[in-house]
């Protein structure tokens, strides 16, 4: 222990009573196996507790449900309020011939109609697997093996408009997950809210929607949770299982947008309106200009941070030195007036 430290508790300690000093212990690394088992110890003080501390959520992630490829993703309960609304309707109808004669053929063009969607949407995943790049890193988790690990790369090209997130299931059973961002009405996630087999992957393509540009403090939320075997893949099941799932069995991980700057050819540039261009790159200036004054303002409010620590700590330090200072003179001045 410091000597300053010891210093301390020598004051301190003679505010106590004999059973709280009996209670305080000051070890070394060396000694703490003694009192705590090496398994509860950080690796830096000589244990084997791997564990690490994730930061909570900050206080401005308002994370939503983000808008899949055909319009937004209607609620739970607005769902269910539609059902009761159809059943209630269906049961109120008279049933005739003509009317099952017409309900027959709207029944085979929506069949159809819902495979010929069905067989475009095959094409357009592909088609969106095969523009957006592959990550290459990877967040191991107890449930999915996450890629990328921390950020999705968006640009201002056409191939830089669509991001990967590919969710590779480690578990023995079902795993549901959804996806969730703090800006819905910028991107397009499909599919976001599934299930999938134990041991397969799964790409989701997160793109921008329409002039939407992304932004560094753009988030994404991946949550994730083991099925039983009993519980089926659709749709209605999923609902009702993210219901009734606790919170303590979810997991969770956060991805960050990251903006890439890609430089255009001269000739790009020169067939472009100059006053087109010379709006968009001033629109460009201010925004890189308005990041960098935010980073500088966060680094300043750090370093002031750090500033403010250091001068308590100073302040302490020079308290507890008067202290101890105004002690040596009160014993200085009782042992010379017995003399």
């Amino acid at each position: 222990m410091p000597w300053i430290m010891s210093a301390a508790w020598r004051i301190v300690k003679t505010w106590l009573g004999p059973e709280a000093i009996s209670k305080l212990k000051f070890v070394g690394k060396n000694e703490v196996q003694e009192y705590i088992d090496a398994e509860h110890l950080p690796t830096h003080m000589g244990g084997t507790d791997t564990f690490k501390y994730s930061y909570p959520p900050l206080p401005d992630d308002d994370f939503q449900t983000p808008m899949c490829e055909n319009g937004p993703i209607v609620s739970e309960d607005e769902t269910e309020s539609k059902e009761d609304a159809e059943s209630e309707s269906k049961d109120t109808l008279d049933s005739s011939q003509n009317e099952e004669h017409i309900k027959k053929s709207e029944k085979v063009n929506f069949l159809e109609e819902s495979l010929k969607l069905d067989e475009c949407d095959k094409v357009d995943s592909t088609s969106r697997t095969k523009t957006a790049k592959k990550p290459v890193t990877v967040f191991k988790g107890p449930l999915l093996h996450i890629s990328p690990a921390e950020e999705l790369h968006f640009g201002s090209k056409d191939c830089e408009r669509k991001s990967l997130i590919v969710l590779n299931n480690v578990t023995k059973n079902l795993v549901a997950f959804k996806v969730r961002t703090t800006a819905p009405e910028k991107y397009r996630v499909k599919p976001s809210n599934s299930s999938f087999e134990p041991g397969t992957s799964l790409d989701i393509v997160v793109s921008l929607h329409g002039g939407c540009e992304a932004s560094p403090q753009d988030r994404f939320l991946v949550m994730a949770a083991e099925m039983d075997q009993s519980t089926g893949a659709g749709t209605p099941d999923l609902s009702q299982f993210w219901k009734e799932v606790p919170k303590t069995k979810v997991m969770e991980h956060r991805l960050r947008c990251h903006v890439t700057e890609s430089s255009k050819p001269m000739s790009l540039l020169l067939d472009e309106n100059p006053l087109h261009s010379n709006i968009k790159n001033n629109q460009e200036d201010v925004h890189s200009k308005i990041i960098r004054l935010l980073a500088s303002n966060k680094r300043c409010e750090e370093q002031i941070d750090e500033c403010l620590w250091f001068q308590k700590m100073l302040m302490g330090l020079v308290s507890l030195l008067m202290a101890i200072t105004c002690s040596a003179l009160y014993l200085l001045y009782t042992d010379r007036s017995r003399l």
